[in-house]
């Protein structure tokens, strides 16, 4: 199966009160995030992470990642500077990129391209043909203090954990939350 998720920010003191966390500390927000995503995500599960995982050094992302279920990909977002440090293992993830495309089946059997980036992006290759776009970055949609999303996305969906109740999603999660919008070409 696969899960969707982004801006999980484990040891990022301040993003408890930039977003309003419901975490008194860090230790209580890394443990509840770990804890929600390996309630869900089994061993041959593979979770998408779109960016801004951790807020460390490479040794503790190490940590964080032996500790998480899953095959791991990221697609690497603005504050994932645990990549730089020599002593990241990068072989936890099984590909680090800056943006993919995929595809996805939900329950139904139904195929989609699932085009994935960090960022919200108003234009996505075959967007036309009903493709989804997956990001995060900005953390709680239209509410967001430092990035507000002023526009709907018809069939962009923000998979950041401020807005997943702090765990990883399924194609049919997202589509069952949000909604989907069938591109009708004439």
């Amino acid at each position: 199966m696969k899960f969707y998720t982004s801006d999980l920010h484990l040891d990022h003191k301040n993003i408890i009160d930039y977003e309003d966390r419901p975490y008194s500390n860090i230790d209580s927000m890394n443990e509840d995030i770990i804890k929600r995503w390996n309630n869900k995500v089994g061993p041959r599960d593979i979770v998408y992470i779109l960016g801004d995982f951790a807020f460390c050094k490479g040794p503790r992302a190490n940590n964080f990642l032996d500790r998480l279920n899953g095959q791991k990909v990221l697609v690497v977002g603005n504050h994932d500077s645990f990549l730089d440090d020599k002593s990241f293992d990068r072989s936890k993830f099984t590909k680090i990129c800056y943006y993919d495309k995929i595809h996805d089946k939900d329950s139904k059997g139904n195929d989609y391209r699932v085009i994935l980036f960090h960022y919200p992006i108003a234009v996505w290759d075959c967007k036309h043909h009903g493709a989804i776009h997956l990001f995060g970055h900005i953390h709680k949609d239209g509410d967001s203090k430092h990035h507000p999303l002023r526009v709907k996305l018809t069939n962009g969906y923000n998979v950041g954990v401020d807005v997943n109740n702090f765990e990883p999603l399924t194609l049919d999660e997202i589509i069952t939350k949000y909604g989907y919008t069938q591109i009708q070409l004439t």
